[in-house]
Order: C-alpha cells, then sequence, then structure tokens
C-alpha cells in the first residue's frame, strides 16, 4: 500500500502540485479576506445596502460552482484568474457577514466608555469595534477555508493546476489509486487548514471575548 501511495506521489508531482495548490489557495483567500472585510466595513457605514448586497451575496452561494468556473471562461479563461475569481465570489459572503455582525453587535457599555472618554467613533471603529469582532470574523473566514479549499481543487478540471489536475487524470483514466492518494491529501489539508483556522479563532475569543 504504502509503495503505490508513493508511486503515485512521484508519477504525479505531488508535492509540487501541493505547493501550486496551497499558492492559488494563499490568493484566493487573501482576496476573500479583503474584498470581505471591505463589503463588512462598507454596509456597516452604510446599513440601508445591508439587505440588497447579502441578498446578492446569497444568491451567488446558490449558484453551481461548476457552472459558475464555465460562465468565467469567456471572461477570464482557462486556468488559476477564473478559479480565484469563483473562489472569492463564494468566501466573501461568509467573511463579509461575520465582519458586519462582529461590528454591529458590541457592547453599548463599552462603547459608551470610549464616548464619554471623548474618543471618535472613527478611533472607537478601529480600536474597539474590530478588535472586538475579531473572532466573528475568524469565524468567517474559517468557513471561507473550506469553500476556497473545494473550489481550488475542482479549479484544476479547467486548466488551474494544484491537486485537481492529478484527479481529473485519475478521473479520465479511470485510475482509483491516483483518485484515492490525491483526494484523500486534499481531505487531509483542509483538515489541517481548517485547524489552524480554528486554533487562531480559539486564541482571539479568549482574547477579546465570544459572541
Amino acid at each position: 500500500m504504502i509503495d503505490e501511495i508513493t508511486a503515485v506521489w512521484i508519477t504525479y508531482n505531488l508535492t509540487e502540485r501541493t505547493i501550486e495548490h496551497l499558492w492559488i489557495f494563499s490568493i484566493a483567500l487573501i482576496a476573500a479576506i479583503v474584498a470581505g472585510v471591505a463589503i463588512g466595513l462598507f454596509i456597516y457605514r452604510r446599513r440601508r445596502y445591508a439587505s440588497p448586497v447579502f441578498s446578492s451575496l446569497n444568491a451567488v452561494e446558490t449558484f453551481p460552482d461548476i457552472a459558475l468556473l464555465v460562465l468565467l471562461i469567456p471572461l477570464a479563461g482557462i486556468g488559476t484568474v477564473p478559479t480565484i475569481i469563483a473562489c472569492v465570489l463564494y468566501s466573501i459572503l461568509p467573511i463579509a457577514r461575520n465582519t458586519y455582525t462582529g461590528l454591529i453587535f458590541v457592547s453599548p457599555d463599552l462603547l459608551e466608555v470610549g464616548r464619554a472618554m471623548g474618543l471618535s467613533e472613527r478611533f472607537i471603529l478601529l480600536k474597539v469595534r474590530f478588535p472586538l469582532a475579531f473572532p466573528m470574523i475568524a469565524g468567517g473566514i474559517r468557513i471561507a477555508i473550506v469553500f476556497t479549499m473545494g473550489i481550488v481543487t475542482l479549479g484544476g478540471i479547467f486548466g488551474a493546476g494544484g491537486l485537481g489536475a492529478p484527479l481529473q487524470t485519475g478521473i479520465n483514466l479511470i485510475r482509483p489509486d491516483i483518485i484515492f492518494v490525491a483526494g484523500i491529501w486534499v481531505g487531509i489539508l483542509a483538515v489541517i487548514l481548517d485547524g489552524i483556522a480554528g486554533g487562531i479563532e480559539a486564541s482571539l475569543k479568549r482574547r477579546f471575548g465570544s459572541w
């Protein structure tokens, strides 16, 4: 069994594919975090837009991921770019929603203390609301990690590379051994990344409190 796994690993360059996979994953996740936090902050400051923004993001979530990747091909071509775009579109919602929720539901007592000290609303936002929202934001990022890992893997079917490429090869050649090794490894990576995110979330909850 070990020999077969090793043979598949070496033959299909799974070390190189893993590095490629994690590189695409990292770019997509960072872009999703930046976009999600920015949207969450935007609708916190302009709350009348919260409902239409979240409705639009929910609509994206209901769209099949394969169909979205296919629709992106005429706009972004085949490969890494449409995969990253799809990852970002699917991962924005949990980050934006948790950012918005975290900023909104800060203890009124803490806000009153800040205002009583003469702090500006901008200072309170940056030094009170955001730090207290960190655990909530981390929870949204943790959900986004799972979404992103799955879509990056799926993107291998559309030429994005990463660990989706050997999976596609295994499907095309009807090779259960390739599918098994690559699929299990993707699952292990997802569990590891989720564990890291969970540890960070727990640390932030201990420091800043839990909702």
